[in-house]
């Protein structure tokens, strides 16, 4: 794995961060930008995701795209596996990067002008326009291209509470749980974490 620091990439570890009683702690995503606000308009053919199919938070974006029939924002897609150069793209084929013919994902955060310093993630959702990226927080991807793009609401006025308590507990315990125990470094908060997966399963 590696990790970014003002936009040179390193190899090393970075991604987990785990607390002195053994639980992993998620980095926050810091590109946080929003269409429809200050440089980004919600212009059709103007935006472009990074993501990999074996990325559970990539697919939200690509299924929001989807069925909101987004078809004019293109798309990369990574090889569904890591080596040291942490998301890679194939020089051709169905895992090649069409728009900056990058060969890792670290090379999209090193083409954006701000200088990341952070994990590398997808998705990405980057301007074709401005030459950056708008966004790797996939909660923010869903809600923007669902309120800037016309098709499908996927947020009804009449339901946003009980839409917003649902996803506060998926994320925590599902989303983010398989992770917390994936990469507890001790017993207790691994299987506090186990469980809980299981347990909102069964909700």
């Amino acid at each position: 794995m590696g990790y970014m620091v003002e936009g040179i990439y390193h190899i090393g570890e970075d991604v987990t961060k785990t607390l002195p009683n053994g639980e992993w702690e998620r980095s926050r995503s810091t590109v946080r930008h929003w269409i429809g606000k200050g440089d980004f308009p919600a212009e059709a053919g103007r935006y472009h995701l990074f993501v990999a199919w074996n990325c559970p938070w990539a697919h939200r974006a690509l299924l929001t795209r989807a069925i909101k029939g987004l078809d004019d924002i293109t798309a990369s897609y990574a090889r569904p596996n890591r080596d040291d150069q942490g998301w890679i793209f194939d020089a051709e084929g169905e895992f090649r990067d069409p728009l900056l013919g990058a060969r890792a994902v670290h090379e999209v955060y090193s083409a954006d002008p701000m200088q990341y310093t952070g994990r590398l993630t997808v998705p990405v959702l980057w301007d074709k326009v401005q030459k950056r990226m708008v966004s790797n927080e996939s909660a923010d991807i869903v809600r923007m291209l669902n309120w800037a793009f016309d098709g499908p609401e996927l947020y009804p006025a009449q339901h946003q509470a009980q839409i917003d308590d649902w996803n506060t507990l998926i994320y925590d315990t599902v989303n983010n749980g398989v992770y917390r125990a994936g990469f507890a470094s001790a017993q207790e908060p691994y299987e506090k974490a186990a469980h809980q997966v299981f347990e909102t399963l069964d909700k």
